[in-house]
């Protein structure tokens, strides 16, 4: 018997939710959350990375009870499936951020809140569950300080800093959302006066001393995320990170960068017995989760799916996602043998192209 927070719900073929998501949203809010960066050659790498691994299960193992519950930085939470940040979700669903929020908050996940969100920090809090504030350090990093302490006072429990954004690269296709400054600027318009657009560009002179500037400001632990090699991921630890984030922006920053799938073993190799390691990027499937978790993952977040989600449901969309592909990985579990998420271990998959030479 498995999790009731993962039991009942059918399966949902992503797929179809974004085939369904694309007739919902306008073609520029769309080509906005599809594209990447250059050719595209990274994104379209995504989802079939994850795709060269293959399972060996173990059997005769009592599977009669499958858990997916997991403690991860404090929070008791009912799956490993957690939401990216992804900015501007207004242009997708009304409820904008309030909608994922409440999603995310109903299938017992956790919601890492991106600082380009279009409703407040404040009012997503009174509608979220456990939450994080993902943290870009901006040019005016005065507008950073005051964006972190709201997200401390309004209850975030840590911040993820994005480390491969130095500055926003090109994009292949539509670049710019049809959005109200009042809208855009929700969450920085207080801390602008007298200001220009160029206060909120990414700074570029971020290191890993910046770890530890936004911890002892903060008070909360600090995820760096971006993170694709075994070198970085202990330097980020040694500065200070409480965890480390396999991430390659969506394929949204440097094309041809190498898939998460495949660098998510050399860092969880590197630090996984030491902090968490979280991975994204093309994760589809409770069979992507399944393969994450054993290549070392302590837990997944989803983006684009988030997004399909809350487009063709509001919050009860996101919360039906996020469950579907928990059951998927709860059934993965039980046919590989194991009943809960200790259970998985690198000998479950085996990369076939490379075994195949």
């Amino acid at each position: 018997m498995t999790d009731p927070a993962v039991s009942a719900e059918p399966p949902v073929s992503l797929r179809e939710l974004r085939a369904r998501a694309e007739e919902v949203v306008t073609p520029e809010a769309w080509e906005y959350l599809e594209t990447g960066a250059g050719a595209e050659v990274s994104l379209g790498e995504a989802e079939s990375a994850w795709q060269r691994w293959r399972f060996r299960p173990y059997v005769l193992r009592d599977v009669a009870q499958i858990s997916t519950s997991c403690r991860l930085l404090g929070h008791d939470l009912a799956t490993p499936v957690l939401v990216a940040p992804t900015a501007y979700h207004e242009p997708y669903h009304p409820t904008a951020e309030l909608g994922t929020a409440e999603g995310v908050r109903d299938a017992g996940s956790l919601l890492c809140l991106s600082t380009r969100s279009s409703r407040t920090v404040e009012r997503v809090a009174e509608h979220a569950g456990p939450w994080w504030l993902q943290v870009y350090v901006m040019t005016d990093r005065d507008i950073t300080e005051a964006m972190v302490d709201r997200a401390v006072a309004a209850g975030a429990s840590a911040l993820v800093l994005t480390g491969d954004t130095p500055y926003v690269s090109r994009r292949a296709r539509g670049t710019a959302l049809p959005l109200q400054d009042e809208v855009a600027l929700v969450n920085v318009q207080q801390h602008l006066a007298g200001r220009t657009w160029s206060s909120l560009e990414q700074d570029p002179r971020v290191t890993y001393a910046d770890i530890e500037w936004l911890a002892s400001r903060s008070g909360l632990p600090v995820l760096v995320k971006g993170v694709l090699r075994a070198d970085e991921a202990r330097a980020c630890v040694t500065a200070g990170a409480a965890g480390v984030v396999v991430s390659n922006h969506g394929a949204r920053q440097l094309d041809r960068v190498v898939p998460t799938a495949l660098a998510l073993p050399e860092v969880a190799r590197a630090v996984a017995d030491q902090v968490p390691v979280l991975v994204d990027g093309g994760i589809r499937s409770g069979h992507d989760v399944a393969t994450a978790l054993a290549l070392g993952a302590d837990a997944v977040l989803v983006g684009r799916p988030t997004m399909y989600a809350l487009a063709t449901g509001g919050a009860p969309g996101v919360t039906a996602m996020l469950r579907a592909l928990t059951a998927q990985l709860a059934e993965a579990m039980g046919l590989l043998g194991i009943s809960s998420l200790g259970g998985f271990d690198r000998s479950l998959v085996e990369d076939v192209t490379h075994a195949r030479g």
